[in-house]
């Protein structure tokens, strides 16, 4: 049956990626963005499908319309984008939950936040399961976000126990594919481009530290199958993989695949950047029989080839 489905930051990397995979399952697919980290590139493809809506709209303003699912995803993500203007992270994450819970209310809607694993701030446990509490510092430069999504959370539950929402609750860790913006400062864009341009690769700290990397056609795999579980099941629940990987490894495999005269390089590790993030996704696997299928090499592969297009393109 056809669906429709509200998608918030829907021209971001992972919300073009998703509202594409909507559309392909022959829902109507709305799609909200201010274009703050956004991109009408990421959607130009999907322009033309009669079933697709574009909507110039911030969520920390109300917007209401007749939906039978919302996606949640619209704040920027990478922290050069959150601490550019911490205090619209915060409205977006607080604000931006309330206005598009209180859209579900309205309208009876099923409801998706997507949270991040950085809620788990520099976790004393290893890896992270979702019964942790984390680690967090409220008041250091990346709390805009940290605390900004864990009280995105906290309405998520209350409105489920106050008002009997269907929502559902997903923490997405480390993600990468193509539409990922090439300045955003993540670790594999940056990577990439760096290499691709052979220029010296940044390692903050002395890169030993470890991240878990998935491939955006996983992430949007699971979040639309937990989209789909029944509504006793509210998480939240990890999406990630839990395959591990010091920076170091992740920029030599870079290096490989892109054949680049790249040296490496290293600065001071930014305040409270964690030292360890990888998944236990034994729920996720239980509750959505879901596990990451793509491989780190090969979906580098596939997003070398985006950003090599892309730089090309842009020179």
């Amino acid at each position: 049956m056809r669906k429709k489905i509200l998608v918030t930051g829907g021209a971001g990397f992972i919300g073009s990626h998703l509202c594409k995979k909507l559309l392909e399952e022959n829902n109507e697919v709305l799609c909200l963005d201010n274009y703050f980290t956004g991109s009408k590139m990421n959607i130009l493809p999907l322009l033309d499908n009669p079933m697709f809506e574009l909507i110039r709209h911030d969520i920390v303003n109300p917007y209401i319309a007749e939906v039978d699912e919302i996606y949640n995803l619209a704040c920027p993500a990478s922290p050069i984008h959150y601490q550019h203007n911490p205090i619209q992270t915060v409205k977006i994450s607080v604000m931006g939950a309330i206005n598009m819970l209180e859209t579900a209310k309205a309208t009876g809607a099923k409801i998706l936040q997507a949270s991040t694993s950085e809620v788990y701030g520099d976790p004393k446990i290893h890896p992270q399961v979702e019964s942790y509490w984390g680690n967090v510092n409220p008041i250091g430069e990346r709390s805009c976000y940290d605390e900004g999504k864990r009280c995105a959370e906290t309405l998520f539950m209350d409105y489920h126990r106050q008002s009997q929402l269907k929502i559902k609750i997903i923490r997405i860790f480390n993600t990468y594919g193509p539409n990922m913006h090439p300045n955003d400062g993540r670790v594999v864009s940056n990577f990439i481009v760096q290499c691709l341009r052979n220029e010296d690769i940044t390692i903050y700290g002395d890169g030993n530290q470890s991240r878990s990397f998935q491939y955006v056609d996983d992430l949007i795999e699971g979040m639309t199958k937990m989209m789909a579980t029944p509504n006793e099941f509210i998480g939240p629940v990890n999406i990630g993989n839990p395959t591990e990987f010091t920076i170091l490894e992740l920029a030599q495999a870079v290096i490989n695949l892109t054949n680049s005269k790249s040296k490496l390089i290293f600065k001071r590790l930014p305040m409270d950047d964690p030292q360890q993030r990888r998944p236990d996704i034994s729920l996720a696997k239980d509750k959505l029989n879901w596990t990451p299928k793509i491989e780190l090499e090969e979906g580098l592969k596939k997003t070398i080839e985006y950003f090599d297009i892309l730089l090309k393109k842009n020179n």
